[in-house]
């Protein structure tokens, strides 16, 4: 039960910040770049404070630390240029397509044990969140948009398959931010500078700092026990939570194929959770 609402928990955080992403972009006028940057800094900043009182140190971390910073960027770079073409929902739906694919590859490369549960919880959910976002007739998915959204579901894939292997989750996290700021902050100052605009720069601070800074630490401290494919699954249920709190933040209508996909999608993830097969 302690994992499933950590783990329930943890998918909450991720799903606040396509909320507060949301919010920064399109209602406070704040460029996707710009936002990314922002919450990337302001979370490295925060988890270097809590490393630094907490004395865990500053460790590096050999390849797999340039491994974790790569999939970060490739995650939150892909993600902002891939949003600037896409439609949200077909957004979500080839992200979150990709990281499946990514972590049950990674788990079936490592032989992690993948029960008949996960694959039927991870068949039942997908089947939920295709309901959930098949575009439309006319929604167009430009092949460069596309492409970037695929590499930042590989990217998030990756980084979440790099966590399983640390030790310290919250120095991780930190030295992940920590390294990872400064390359954005380049990029920033080649591709961004547009308008910051004080709400959105304080909505992508709280994105930075609780839900995806306190979000990722908590996220590599329940992956271990987790494992890879459970993890997968579990991550279908983001954009989910994440329409859920634009209906009741952002006022946006509540539709039946929301409830019965969000029912799917919940039950599959429920299945894959049990430790029995």
């Amino acid at each position: 039960m302690r994992l499933f609402l950590l783990t329930a928990l943890t998918m909450t955080a991720f799903a606040a910040n396509y909320v507060l992403n949301r919010a920064g972009v399109a209602t406070a006028g704040m460029s996707p770049l710009d936002f990314g940057v922002v919450r990337l800094v302001s979370g490295a900043v925060a988890l270097a404070v809590i490393v630094a009182w907490q004395g865990r140190g500053f460790a590096l971390g050999g390849s797999g630390r340039v491994i974790a910073v790569g999939s970060l960027l490739a995650y939150i770079f892909g993600f902002s240029v891939a949003y600037r073409g896409l439609d949200a929902g077909l957004g979500a739906l080839l992200l979150f397509g990709v990281v499946q694919i990514t972590m049950f590859g990674g788990a079936l490369l490592a032989r992690e044990d993948v029960p008949l549960n996960r694959w039927v919880g991870a068949a039942v959910a997908t089947t939920g969140l295709v309901w959930l976002l098949w575009p439309g007739e006319t929604t167009l998915a430009p092949w460069g948009a596309a492409g970037a959204m695929a590499v930042a579901g590989v990217g998030w894939g990756v980084y979440s398959l790099q966590g399983r292997l640390e030790r310290d989750a919250t120095q991780a996290t930190a030295m992940n931010f920590c390294l990872a700021a400064p390359v954005a902050l380049i990029a920033w100052l080649f591709w961004g500078g547009g308008a910051m605009p004080a709400t959105g720069v304080a909505l992508a601070i709280v994105s930075g700092v609780i839900t995806s800074g306190l979000g990722y630490a908590l996220w590599y401290a329940i992956l271990p026990d987790l494992g890879a494919a459970r993890a997968g699954v579990a991550q279908l249920s983001v954009p989910v939570i994440a329409m859920a709190g634009g209906m009741v933040f952002l006022a946006e209508p509540m539709t039946w194929t929301f409830v019965g996909a969000a029912g799917l999608v919940i039950a599959g993830v429920l299945i894959s959770m049990r430790r029995s097969v």
